[in-house]
């Protein structure tokens, strides 16, 4: 999981069961059979699927057996797939957890058929990861040529007509980030090397440039990026960058029982995965949604004011830790999880950041959950000791 696990269980089917992960495409291929078969709205040009179909993959089609992938608002898929169908690069932003990732990976499968043209922006990322390398055995036996270059997921994008993805574009130096201006204004890449190379008469050229030293993008390539908010002020995107992308902003679940049913029918699913053969307790995921929906907004269900974490209590986070009550509950006593389990597991997600979070949680479970009534309740305040330190 990446960011966000908003999506419905899958079946894998044969073939990837080895893996762990799948892409999209893969996951949903039967889906999106179905989406292209019955697809005879208008198409931009180089798309798979027409702004509807593709619509319907991410927020499911009853009808046509398609579910739901994405908790969010609809509108948003709207104007992010119009984005895609214009000039305008589309910049997914929103706080850890909110299913950026997920929704990016969603809408270039929908929108190209493939969503592994995927850049993963960090402080180590070159523009060698991101428009092309060389083979550097061919390149030193033969010269820059064709052959000795080695594409990059914009590269290959652009060459396509491909939607490529720019994971956590703020990580990366900002040098890097505007390697990205020529291909999202102008829709071209230059290769240099192999201009120099045609100069030279190493290759085929037409007035001492080479064909393949511009690569113009087919219809149907864009850029989906993701930016976390938390990292606002790392590497600020240039102005000129920014003008190139339509900002949309992806907003953390805001409603108990949807998050509470995304949190139970994910955590269900990585259980079934992991070989655990109960599925998860509902009331253990009430108490534990509650309790990162309250440490996330600092405020109880009732209204009263408490310490905010510095760490990230999104829903991702909430259905890692619902996966690891059930693997400990399963794997070390042969049972669903309760709350005590998530008391052992909290502390991982809690003290990330800032040592002071673990006090903030310890005084949460001695002051909040001690007022609450039920069973789990109960039990979750009684393991309170459990906490390291």
């Amino acid at each position: 999981m990446k960011d966000h696990p908003s999506e419905g269980s899958e079946d894998v089917g044969a073939g990837t069961a080895e893996y762990q992960r799948p892409p999209a495409e893969v996951r949903f291929a039967d889906e999106l059979d179905r989406l292209r078969e019955s697809d005879t709205g208008p198409r931009p040009p180089g798309w798979a699927l027409g702004l509807t179909a593709a619509r319907r993959f991410i927020v499911g089609d009853e009808a046509l057996g398609v579910r739901r992938k994405f908790v969010g608002d609809t509108a948003l898929i709207d104007r992010a797939l119009v984005t895609l169908a214009t000039s305008r690069g589309l910049m997914l932003v929103g706080e850890p957890g909110t299913a950026k990732s997920l929704l990016s990976e969603l809408i270039a499968a929908a929108v190209s058929g493939t969503s592994t043209l995927t850049i993963q922006g960090g402080a180590a990322t070159t523009e060698d990861q991101i428009k092309y390398s060389w083979n550097y055995a061919l390149l030193v036996s033969e010269g820059p040529s064709t052959r000795s270059l080695v594409p990059a997921p914009l590269l290959t994008g652009m060459a396509e007509g491909r939607v490529v993805r720019f994971e956590e574009i703020t990580r990366c130096p900002l040098e890097v980030q505007d390697s990205l201006l020529s291909p999202l204004s102008d829709r071209v890449l230059a290769i240099p090397e192999l201009s120099r190379a045609a100069a030279g008469g190493g290759a085929a050229s037409h007035g001492g440039q080479s064909a393949d030293a511009m690569v113009f993008a087919r219809d149907g390539f864009n850029i989906i990026a993701t930016a976390n908010t938390r990292d606002r002020g790392v590497n600020e995107m240039s102005a000129a960058l920014k003008r190139r992308f339509n900002f949309e902003t992806v907003f953390p679940i805001a409603d108990f029982a949807t998050e509470l049913d995304l949190v139970e029918q994910e955590a269900g699913r990585l259980l079934e995965h992991s070989g655990v053969q109960v599925a998860p307790r509902r009331d253990v995921l009430e108490v534990l949604v509650t309790v990162f929906r309250e440490l996330r907004d600092a405020t109880t269900e009732e209204g009263r004011s408490m310490d905010r974490l510095s760490a990230v209590m999104s829903t991702a986070e909430a259905v890692s830790v619902a996966h690891q009550v059930g693997v400990r509950g399963w794997f070390l006593r042969g049972e669903e999880g309760g709350a005590a389990d998530i008391v052992e597991c909290l502390a991982g997600t809690a003290a990330k950041d800032n040592p002071e979070d673990l006090a903030r949680l310890r005084r949460y479970l001695e002051q909040q959950a001690a007022r609450r009534d039920g069973e789990q309740w109960k039990a979750l305040h009684a393991a309170r000791h459990l906490l390291p330190g």
